[in-house]
């Protein structure tokens, strides 16, 4: 099971409340942050913050003197010398800051903008000088930020791509700059600036220092798209920074929208703003600007992550330099026909008249915006939201006796509940058509095995009942607390219609019947055994184990279990956030990197496609029930060392007892872009029911959190999250990449646990394929699930 909070309901009282859109406005050419005047006129416009530069352009001037003067003097030297002989480099030293070069001091409203670094330096620069000025200036403004009180700071991303033009020096190189500046800036979250691809035409125009470097080559524009170069860059940047939390992305919005697998790409990353200058904007009807369907979409897309990105306006919005009047104009009353939607405004009427646009109408239009956003789904909530990827250890159901508060938020799920009532509606339905034999004279003996607070037990009333079939109804539950609460349950509501037992259900012999002999009761057998033992990747919470050791009690050969199988489906999936987190948490919990973790996966980019013979999400094995007698027969025979030979399991030390509850698969998932992995997310699919009748075979009650098919076997099922084994070391792999998946549910007859191994192949001949990437071998064996 998923969910761990008792205080969720789907019926809260702000369910479809959708986030507020916190906009911000950045001036490039702003020499100092805004007065205190200033800044209340802003935030009286709507804005909710502002960037800060660090230091002025006196400051930038004096850098570009020094930086100038010592490559011409390192240009003379060389030009001098008589020898080949690598000349020695003395980098200059940047004297310490002045107050003529900033205007940014400690101040109680410091620590609500956001400072933004010099964007002319080159941390990634070719020449040595340049590189080092650069990260002497750096770490001199993130200082002296940190100093003051700053909460956040953003810095230009690399000028050059890893992947292009011999790029991956720059790219080394700057990372490195921000790795250390991460330790300068102890207290800062820093925000890199990057856009979301290369976009010909929008390059950053910035004089930078390099400009001073003749030798400085210049990338030609010309070449073709490479859509995934920036992201690349960011990889690299956030990998060298060992994935710190306190690095996080601001991405710059493009003119043009790319091709949806980008988009979901950086859905994945961990963002922090999202950035619209001007030009993406285009004009309607009206003269005012608007966005572009495609860019509206992603913006109401991110707004669904629970840290939702803020949005900062670059060079645009209210121009609040000098201001007397914190009043908002008229242009700033947003209305549904100031903006209609660019295909809406190309239909209106030519003689409507064309107005300049205000620097207000773009902070308007985002107002707008926001009030546009779509209605949240009715299964979404605000607890639900708050279960965004975080992590949850998987419960141990047979050692641990779970809490009230537990069972409760799994109640809260009518979903799950109504798909095991119609199950159980349809076997009694059927029973009776077929013609059935009872373990009981005139009455259908039901179990519920595993029944917690009850929520089964009900619906398998209310299935009798509508069903109108006489039913003997056991409830067998091993947790001493649950089991006061059954009684209660049965003496108030069911009105003493259930027989409860307090026992592991493995140690169960069965319902009693009426007449007992001398040496003690007389035991029955179940016609129907219902249970709710499914995890989320079907089998991780030991169904299959609780499931053999009371399959004895079951009537032969009629007797039916619900659920009757269920499939157990993975896929490899990039998801920084969550590796992060963990990364993060594996100096003190040590088995970090082997727990498969339950998590509402949320902000993840999946790495497979769906192509011809290799689905996007793929089952790994399958379990059914009742397990064929031979089966039983072999498994009581291990156990009780009857098997020739001694009975060796495929464990050390095992006897073999439950190796037929092992299982293996190898499945190929198909990459076509090139990424990172970091782990596998998996989900389970189960069949509750399978009609017996021969006119409607095949027809089947099913539950399922395989993302594909939910809506239609389960639609809206809260109960289960899905599980995510991650790997140690995130694996990147080029385009055209097919990753290989090993995987093991492993036992050695006291307990179960998972390994699973990932390997990147790639294609160099028609014929050949070469690794190029391996995971190591995960395990969760020592935090095994114990039977």
């Amino acid at each position: 099971m998923a969910l761990s909070d008792q205080n969720s309901t789907l019926s809260e009282t702000f369910a479809h409340q959708r986030p507020p859109f916190q906009i911000g406005q950045h001036i490039s050419d702003r020499e100092a942050p805004l007065t205190d005047l200033e800044y209340g006129h802003l935030l009286n416009f709507g804005v909710s913050f502002a960037t800060t530069p660090v230091t002025n352009s006196q400051f930038r001037d004096r850098i570009f003197e020094l930086a100038r003067i010592h490559l011409e003097t390192l240009q003379e030297s060389k030009e001098a010398a008589t020898s080949t002989a690598t000349l020695p480099r003395a980098e200059p030293i940047i004297p310490p800051l002045t107050p003529d070069d900033t205007s940014l001091f400690p101040s109680p409203a410091v620590n609500t903008y956001t400072a933004y670094t010099s964007p002319w330096i080159d941390l990634g620069s070719s020449n040595p000088v340049i590189a080092s000025i650069s990260r002497q200036v750096l770490n001199i403004e993130i200082n002296y930020a940190n100093f003051c009180g700053a909460k956040s700071i953003v810095i230009s991303g690399p000028t050059r791509d890893a992947s292009r033009d011999g790029g991956n020096q720059s790219v080394a190189q700057y990372a490195r700059a921000i790795q250390e500046a991460l330790t300068v800036g102890s207290r800062l979250t820093f925000l890199v600036h990057m856009p979301m691809y290369r976009e010909p035409g929008q390059e950053d125009k910035t004089k930078n220092l390099s400009s001073l470097d003749e030798a400085a080559s210049v990338e030609d524009a010309s070449k073709e798209i490479d859509l995934y170069t920036t992201w690349d860059s960011w990889h690299q940047i956030r990998t060298v920074c060992n994935y710190n939390q306190r690095l996080l992305a601001a991405l710059k919005l493009p003119k043009v929208m790319p091709e949806i697998e980008l988009q979901d790409r950086w859905f994945a990353e961990p963002l922090h703003y999202l950035t619209l200058d001007a030009s993406i904007f285009q004009l309607n009807r009206r003269g005012l600007p608007s966005l572009s369907k495609h860019h509206q979409k992603l913006i109401f897309t991110y707004m669904n992550l629970k840290a939702a990105p803020w949005l900062l306006l670059c060079d645009a919005g209210p121009d609040v330099a000098g201001s007397v009047s914190g009043v908002p104009s008229a242009d700033m009353i947003a209305s549904e026909d100031q903006f209609p939607s660019l295909s809406d405004s190309s239909s209106q009427a030519g003689s409507q008249q064309v107005t300049k646009v205000s620097p207000n109408a773009y902070l308007a239009y985002l107002k707008w915006l926001e009030t546009q956003q779509p209605p949240l789904p009715e299964i979404e909530s605000p607890t639900l939201t708050s279960f965004q990827d975080w992590l949850q250890s998987p419960l141990q159901p047979l050692s641990d006796n779970l809490e009230s508060a537990t069972y409760e938020v799994f109640e809260g799920d009518p979903v799950k509940y109504n798909q095991y009532e119609m199950a159980t509606m349809e076997a009694l339905s059927e029973w009776k058509a077929l013609g059935k034999p009872t373990s009981k004279d005139g009455k259908v003996v039901i179990a519920v095995a595993g029944s917690g607070r009850g929520p089964l037990v009900t619906r398998a009333l209310k299935a009798a009942e509508f069903a109108d079939v006489p039913v003997e109804v056991w409830a067998v539950e091993k947790n001493p607390n649950a089991y006061v609460y059954l009684l209660r349950q049965n003496a108030t509501i069911w009105g003493g219609k259930v027989n409860v037992v307090k026992t592991d259900m493995r140690a169960w012999k069965g319902p009693i019947l009426a007449d007992s002999g001398e040496t003690g009761p007389v035991y029955g057998k179940v016609d129907i055994l219902i249970s709710e033992l499914l995890g989320s990747f079907g089998d991780n919470e030991l169904s299959p184990e609780c499931l053999d050791g009371i399959q004895h009690v079951m009537a032969k050969p009629h007797g039916i279990s619900i659920p009757s199988s269920y499939t157990a489906h993975f896929t490899p999936i990039a998801t920084p956030k969550l590796y992060a987190d963990i990364l993060a948490r594996s100096p003190v919990d040590t088995t970090a990197f082997d727990t498969p973790w339950v998590v509402r996966l949320f902000a993840l980019d999946y790495n497979a496609q769906r192509v011809p013979g290799h689905a996007r999400f793929q089952q790994a094995w399958e379990f059914a029930h009742p397990i064929p007698e031979s089966s039983l027969a072999v498994i009581e025979a291990r156990r009780s060392g009857g098997v020739v030979g001694g009975g060796g399991g495929s464990m050390a030390g095992a006897a073999g007892a439950n190796d037929h509850n092992s299982r293996y698969c190898h499945l190929t998932f198909v990459c076509r872009n090139r990424g990172v992995t970091h782990g596998l997310a998996g989900y389970f699919e189960s069949t509750l029911y399978e009609s017996q009748l021969e006119e409607s075979k095949g027809e089947k009650v099913e539950i399922s959190t395989h993302p594909e098919r939910i809506d239609a076997k389960s639609k809206d099922m809260i109960s289960w999250f899905p599980i995510f084994f991650p790997l140690k070391q995130p694996l990147y792999f080029p385009a055209d990449t097919e990753l290989e998946v090993s995987m093991w549910r492993q036992t050695d007859d006291a307990k179960v646990w998972y390994e699973w191994l990932v390997e990147a192949w790639t294609w160099v001949g028609p014929s050949t394929r070469i690794k190029i990437g391996s995971s190591e071998l995960c395990s969760s064996r020592s935090i095994a699930c114990l039977m």
